[in-house]
């Protein structure tokens, strides 16, 4: 009786120690239009956010003295109804030279893709981040277009080394927002996109060199994602970038041309709608649909009310397969604690993406 009883609070300590969600991987649909669980075929629609970190810093700033904190964060994401969170990866986190780890930092991400498998959540891992300008390594602004292409390379390939066949791993979002452009008098050669000392915009040509915007796309696409296939032939692999259709309603998707789209398994593109112009913004997010599923991997109330908001998030349905907003690191009740109407916009913001989870 005794070694039953034994076995049997031993079996409930282990059955209520696993996750509340076991993860499979993810794929995309045969007719190439969904999200599917890999093993049974159930339709999966990504939702959740984007997690840089505690408001005003980066998560891998402070991963080691926190980590009790960044727990207490996945699982508030989770009760909010996510099932992916987004997390940046900062290339001189991982990066020592232009072929050398930090093993230190792969630890560290296999610590947090364990935590998110624990947790019940996807990761979309966004790779090679110079946010702090600060942080840049002079080796990597050294290097010229062909060296800087081949060190993002080989990131992206011990990357997916250290993460293949993990099931927290939902996709490789290869760069936020590279842009192709030569840079202006003054601006930084590689960096964009300055906010709040936060540069998220990053260039991969410099210089034309007489070629078009999409060869030189298609070209960066491809190197870094027969990277990453080298290693990791099925983790689904994507690229996070500005709708230049909502600034020019005539603008291709240069990241998203046929060219370089084959190289990729779905889109991923980042909308804030804006104030009375949720009829461009729609028509700009169908730019997009180009026989993939599309995610808008970020997306927020910050040039609209909320009202409209949740009108675009409805009116995008038809288009979009999963949506990615923003968590800055406070549950509701702690932003109603403050007196900030930042705050109380944000708490709003919260029940609303809570209410429409999947």
């Amino acid at each position: 009786m005794i070694r039953t009883l034994i076995t049997t609070v031993y079996l409930l300590g282990a059955i209520f120690s696993m996750p509340t969600t076991a993860l499979e991987p993810v794929r995309v649909s045969d007719e190439g239009a969904h999200f599917v669980l890999k093993d049974f075929g159930k339709r999966f629609t990504p939702w959740g956010f984007n997690f840089l970190g505690e408001f005003g810093t980066i998560l891998e700033e402070y991963w080691t003295e926190k980590w009790t904190e960044i727990e207490h964060d996945f699982r508030e994401m989770k009760r909010l109804g996510a099932n992916v969170v987004r997390v940046h990866l900062q290339l001189p986190t991982y990066m020592a030279a232009p072929e050398q780890m930090r093993p230190e930092a792969m630890d560290r991400l296999s610590r947090l893709l364990d935590l998110a498998r624990d947790t019940g959540l996807y990761l979309d891992l966004t790779g090679l981040g110079l946010y702090r300008i600060k942080d840049v390594p002079p080796w990597l602004d050294q290097l010229d277009e062909v060296g800087r292409w081949k060190a993002q390379a080989f990131f992206w390939r011990e990357i997916a080394r250290a993460c293949r066949g993990h099931p927290a791993v939902f996709c490789y979002d290869l760069m936020n927002e590279p842009i192709i452009t030569e840079p202006k008098a003054g601006e930084p050669v590689w960096l964009g996109g300055e906010m709040e000392g936060f540069y998220f915009v990053q260039r991969i040509a410099k210089e034309m060199k007489g070629r078009a915007q999409s060869e030189i796309a298609t070209a960066w696409v491809r190197q870094l994602s027969q990277a990453i296939r080298e290693v990791d032939p099925e983790t689904l692999i994507t690229v996070g970038v500005i709708p230049w259709a909502q600034v020019w309603p005539n603008a291709k998707p240069v990241f998203y041309s046929p060219e370089a789209a084959k190289h990729l398994d779905f889109v991923s593109v980042h909308f804030y709608p804006r104030k009375d112009k949720l009829h461009a913004d729609l028509a700009a997010l169908k730019v997009y649909d180009i026989g993939m599923p599309v995610i808008i991997e970020e997306t927020f109330p910050l040039s609209c009310s909320q009202r409209e908001f949740e009108r675009f998030i409805e009116d995008s349905r038809p288009i979009a397969e999963g949506w990615i907003s923003h968590y800055f690191g406070k549950s509701i009740p702690e932003h109603q604690q403050q007196k900030a109407m930042k705050d109380g916009l944000i708490a709003e913001f919260l029940e609303f993406w809570k209410d429409k989870a999947p």
